[in-house]
């Protein structure tokens, strides 16, 4: 069976994900790129250093193997520093230089991803909240990436971690935040700071862990451990019930991260259980021998030495956590909570068998109903061990608690849903007469009811763990990493731009529910002429989409001979009267350019007929007809001055146009009114005025950015040239200063007009 276990031998898998790291000394470093194409060349210089699951397997299995030949003591001989690397949605998005996920499914784990740690804020609120955070708060310096490092030795992962801090200070990259976190010392060891065993019901992973061979369904050597699927994980993998994901497929072999500083309050927890325990005694529903020991136990399922509570409900066995069958247990004989209560931790973020929809009930079977909330979970106790007598450093104003790391393969229905609808949620278990109450190690403050034949006992907490910095972050393959070395999310060839000769705002669909609509013009693959739909969103993203696949022009009547547009123009106290928007449409007919006034109708794009969306309001006139355009034989573009629309009855443009082999540009003005009378207000000078436009030799089109309009006197374009774009800003006033905000970038990261 052991030759099944494929997995062991990934050399694509981050090492921590399914193998872990399991070091005594661990570092997170929070990142921020200031500098993207350095940044890039940080990856690949990292990309060798990572350690992956087949180093990280070998190795503990050794470690695993010389421990036990030492009877417990670790083997002095063997030790590794390893280091894994994640990073953010906006750290993806700074490398590749695009959207990594330019659309996402409502409610998805992708939307959690991309939204944030901080925009989701899954039970954060008061001393939680993002805005208190050490890292991660979104208010602060944004953090684009998260470098485990762990180690054996102290000195081992200082080393380390100096040489990554010189690497990044060489890259131009910021150390947002440093956590440290180490197992802590003497009999506290493998303990978080209340004193309770860590990490006791770690999943198995198909693939990877060997199965029982009398209980196939268990890992061998580790009764009561279910072996879960790896695409629970590990993006890619089989998943419980096979439900595919919802991934692209660069995600493939990564694992979604979450990051979570958990502070404790480590003397407020255990005087309130004492205060609890002096109410039950007092109410005679405990055991007059009951310590605070006793109680204690229950808010968290298992004794300290991580004996449950389901199998030795009297008294702490640390035998039996030492023998390995301290997960070997379930709820099932349980269903009141007598004996577990069911806000117990371990209740609370693992129900086992013994989850029931109504009291009475059957239980939920594990597979698929539990196995598919499964995570898995790193980290490590942060700060000194709490002692009452220290005036220094392990007193009760030390900042002290767990650096909770775990992975998955969807943040919503594995990390979020445990989070909001188990521990969180007070009416969990479901449907009971008395609310259970959040989870009484660390949920919120609240009301727990305490179950016993006959009576309910409320009991009264405050929250013990407060959030103090959160993220959500993405474990790449080794693959992808690097392929982000390049700025790619893969390895096929960059997706071909269709060349866009002109747009046009689609005139009732502009900053309509957070987006704006547009016709984008130009040749299919087959020569044929084509009008594409896309959207970009307001917000600083400005994601574009593609809404609507290419449709040949001659499929509307408005287009009549179109072989190639040229320049569109809206008619400017023409937009929006009684359900049209007419616009100047200029076209190439026998290498003559010549221009024609189209009207489009309100609803053209959501499910007019072509004959009634668009049509000809006047056919096909030479340039000439245009005073202002005397002597131009061929429109590129148009740029109107923003602050110059419907102004005393005269919108003004720049009109961009070729002359012999060099493109000029003029300024011109059109008057309302039924004439339209145009006039040259300043005649042709060359693009080297335009600082904004500096290298640029022809313009093919610009595009005002919607939401960017007239913001405190400054209006924000894309400007596209040849295979490149980049964002200029125009101000108002007589000078219009312009400006260049963002520097060219490739147009294949337009993902609308890819394809």
């Amino acid at each position: 069976m052991v030759d099944d276990l494929e997995l062991r031998d990934s050399d694509d898998i981050q090492g921590d994900v399914i193998a872990g790291f399991k070091k005594d000394q661990v570092t997170l470093l929070f990142l921020a790129f200031e500098d993207a194409a350095r940044a890039r060349t940080w990856v690949k210089s990292l990309e060798p250093q990572i350690s992956t699951t087949r180093q990280v397997a070998t190795f503990n299995a050794a470690f695993s193997k010389a421990r036990k030949a030492s009877e417990g003591d670790d083997p002095k001989s063997l030790k590794a520093t390893w280091i894994n690397v994640s990073f953010t949605y906006a750290g993806l998005r700074e490398l590749i230089g695009k959207e990594p996920l330019p659309s996402v499914r409502p409610g998805s784990g992708l939307e959690a991803f991309k939204q944030g740690s901080d925009k989701r804020a899954i039970g954060d609120t008061g001393d939680s909240s993002p805005e208190l955070w050490l890292f991660g708060d979104g208010k602060g310096q944004v953090v684009h990436a998260v470098l485990t490092i762990a180690s054996d030795t102290v000195q081992d992962l200082q080393a380390t971690v100096r040489q990554q801090r010189e690497a990044c200070a060489a890259s131009k990259i910021v150390i947002v935040f440093q956590q440290d976190a180490a197992t802590l010392p003497g009999s506290r060891r493998g303990k978080e700071h209340f004193g309770f065993k860590d990490g006791v019901s770690e999943p198995g992973v198909i693939g990877f862990d060997a199965p029982d061979p009398v209980r196939p369904e268990y890992v061998e050597g580790h009764p009561g451990t279910r072996l879960i699927p790896p695409g629970e994980f590990v993006v890619g993998l089989d998943r419980v019930g096979g439900v595919p994901h919802e991934t692209p497929a660069w995600a493939d072999h990564g694992s979604f991260q979450v990051v979570r500083r958990l502070g404790q309050d480590v003397p407020g927890f255990w005087s309130q259980v004492a205060t609890q325990l002096k109410a039950l005694k007092k109410d005679k529903v405990v055991p007059p021998e009951a310590t605070v020991e006793w109680l204690a136990a229950r808010l968290v399922g298992r004794w300290r030495s991580g004996t449950p509570v389901a199998t030795c409900p009297h008294a702490d066995r640390p035998s039996n956590a030492l023998s390995g069958e301290d997960n070997d247990f379930g709820f099932r004989n349980d269903p009141e909570g007598f004996i577990t209560p069911l806000f117990s931790h371990l209740r609370k973020t693992n129900p086992r068998d013994g989850l029931q929809e109504r009291p009475g009930d059957p239980p939920f079977d594990e597979n698929p109903v539990m196995d598919r909330r499964r995570i898995i979970r790193r980290g490590a106790p942060y700060g000194a061990p709490f002692d009452p007598a220290s005036e220094g450093p392990g007193g009760p104003d030390e900042k002290r608690g767990l650096l909770f790391v775990c992975y998955q393969s969807d943040l919503v229905q594995q990390f979020e849903f445990i989070q909001r609808a188990w521990i969180d949620s007070p009416d969990f278990p479901p449907n009971r007469t008395s609310k259970p109450g959040p989870d009484g190690m660390v949920g919120a403050a609240g009301t727990l009811s305490f179950e016993t034949p006959g009576k309910t006992t409320p009991l009264t907490l405050s929250q013990f763990v407060v959030t103090e910095g959160s993220v959500y972050a993405f474990a790449p393959s080794l693959t992808l990493l690097r392929l982000l070395g390049d700025g790619r999310l893969t390895d096929q060839p960059p997706a071909a731009v269709r060349p866009t000769d002109a747009f046009l705002p689609i005139p009732d669909l502009q900053r309509t529910d957070g987006k704006s609509w547009y016709w984008a013009y130009g040749t299919g693959n087959d020569g044929v002429p084509v009008c594409r739909t896309f959207s970009i969103a307001d917000g600083d993203a400005h994601t574009d989409v593609r809404e609507r696949p290419d449709r040949p022009l001659s499929a509307w009547p408005c287009y009549d001979g179109v072989t190639k547009v040229d320049a569109i123009l809206p008619v400017p106290d023409e937009q929006r009267i009684n359900g049209r928007s007419r616009y100047w449409l200029f076209h190439t007919v026998a290498g003559r350019q010549v221009y024609r006034l189209i009207s489009i109708a309100d609803g053209a794009e959501t499910g007019l007929p072509p004959e009634r969306a668009g049509r000809i309001d006047r056919p096909d006139r030479s340039l000439g007809a245009w005073q202002s355009l005397a002597g131009v034989q061929r429109v590129d573009a148009f740029l109107p001055v923003p602050d110059l629309q419907r102004v005393n009855g005269k919108s003004w443009y720049w009109v961009f146009h070729s002359l012999v082999d060099t493109q000029v540009y003029r300024l011109v003005s059109v008057a309302d009114g039924a004439a339209h009378q145009d006039v040259i207000e300043r005649g042709d000078r060359g693009l080297d005025l335009w600082r904004s436009l500096a290298g640029v030799t022809r313009v093919d089109e610009f595009l005002a950015v919607p939401d960017m309009q007239r913001i405190n006197g400054m209006s924000l374009f894309w400007v596209f040239h040849q295979d490149k774009y980049r964002i200029i800003v125009i101000r108002d006033g007589r000078g219009h200063e312009d400006q260049i905000t963002v520097e060219d970038r490739p147009l294949t990261l337009w993902t609308s007009l890819t394809g």
